[in-house]
């Protein structure tokens, strides 16, 4: 693996502040319904919560998508080919990559994560499993263009973007993100990603709100992201998780709850919240085939193969980045 750790491409203030993160925070918790990204859930802490979670009976998602990414390699390598460049978008620890990167025989891959010292961890450890495939983590945010590293640049591209996390977005954020992924990625690129399905309200809202309260935790660690990294005074103790299926929009939301009226400060901004008001802190869109192309063709991709688990829970689709048209 190339060392690419001093490459560092999230936007800190003197203080080491992700400025980012700091907008969002404030420019959410003014709104009407309080609201922060759900990107942010993902720091060192939240990343391992994350795969924590994955862990849990409950959380079907992470074990339908390692079935299809493990039982489907011939037909993986079929339609995408060899020696691709695989950029991963928000890799965490890169648990299902192994599967992909043994099915199609790739050029190289790039890890992209906000998370940076989970990122190196888990870049590390997948080097050490592929020893002769060039490894170049880059730390970014992947919500905006990313510069690949020069090493990539002539390859043609696979994008990897597994775990449902496309449907955390409302419809317009999704469809920008895709579009930021193409341009990172560039043309002729390909775009592998996973989309959960509409399915039982029971078994959706429970992969969310697991008995063992996991997603709780993990939900929670946001307001001590903002306590330890924006000066926060939030009293996290006043909080508890909620996990409910809205179906006019067809996804899971999870809130953070207040318990009580409490009132505190954010980056020397005050705050406060009424019993029962709510920070919505993340999305969970499910699909049907339709509504899946949709997505895919608004943001710039054209769908061409489909694979389902088993229990026909969970979809990966891969998508060819579309050719610009200037009519219909």
């Amino acid at each position: 693996m190339r060392d690419t750790t001093g490459l560092q491409l999230v936007d800190r203030d003197e203080t080491g502040v992700d400025r980012a993160f700091r907008a969002d925070v404030l420019s959410g918790m003014r709104e009407g319904q309080k609201a922060i990204p759900a990107r942010w859930l993902y720091d060192d802490a939240g990343s391992q919560l994350y795969e924590d979670i994955t862990q849990v009976p409950e959380y079907y998602p992470a074990r339908a998508e390692t079935e299809i990414l493990k039982s489907r390699g011939a037909e993986f390598a079929q339609a995408i080919g060899k020696g691709r460049a695989v950029v991963e978008f928000g890799s965490g620890s890169s648990v299902k990559t192994p599967a992909l990167l043994s099915a199609i025989d790739p050029a190289a891959y790039v890890p992209l994560d906000i998370a940076g010292d989970f990122l190196r961890a888990a870049a590390a450890d997948l080097s050490a499993k592929f020893p002769g495939l060039p490894v170049y983590p880059v730390e970014a945010d992947f919500m905006r263009r990313v510069e690949l590293p020069a090493e990539v640049a002539d390859i043609p591209k696979l994008g990897f973007f597994p775990g449902g996390t496309l449907g955390n977005m409302v419809a317009r954020t999704a469809t920008d993100l895709l579009r930021t992924m193409r341009e990172t990625l560039g043309e002729g690129s390909m775009l592998l990603v996973g989309m959960d399905l509409i399915k039982d309200t029971a078994v959706l809202e429970a992969a969310y709100d697991d008995a063992g309260r996991v997603t709780a935790e993990f939900n929670l660690n946001l307001a001590r992201r903002i306590n330890r990294e924006l000066g926060g005074t939030i009293q996290v103790d006043k909080l508890e998780h909620s996990a409910r299926w809205n179906d006019r929009f067809a996804r899971v939301e999870m809130h953070l709850v207040a318990t009580e009226d409490i009132a505190f400060e954010i980056a020397g901004e005050e705050f406060s919240m009424a019993a029962g008001e709510t920070i919505h802190t993340e999305n969970s869109h499910k699909f049907d085939r339709r509504s899946a192309d949709k997505q895919l063709l608004a943001g710039e991709w054209t769908p061409v193969a489909r694979w389902l688990d088993s229990e026909e829970r969970f979809s990966v689709v891969l998508a060819e980045a579309s050719v610009p048209r200037s009519a219909p």
